[in-house]
């Protein structure tokens, strides 16, 4: 069975809304994430702030914002900083 795609701009609202859940934390530790793109199942992020220079910046990605991104929209495979 193939995995679910994800398309046209609702998709990208969806990660959106998904991603403003995130922002407070991240921002009070002076940081935050900016959707770059959604491509297939994999939503582009970037890290900004005190994240993009942050040593835990990929425990973040991984356990943060991959993980309510899945959790929002089952279709996400993956998220990866660009």
């Amino acid at each position: 069975m193939r995995p679910a795609v994800l398309k046209g701009d609702r998709v990208k609202e969806r990660v959106q809304e998904a991603l403003d859940l995130i922002r407070p934390a991240l921002q009070a530790d002076g940081g935050d994430v900016e959707l770059v793109d959604v491509e297939g199942g994999v939503v582009k992020v970037r890290l900004v702030g005190a994240c993009a220079g942050c040593p835990m910046s990929q425990l973040t990605l991984a356990n943060g914002v991959e993980r309510v991104l899945k959790e929002q929209i089952p279709e996400v495979e993956r998220v990866e900083a660009v």
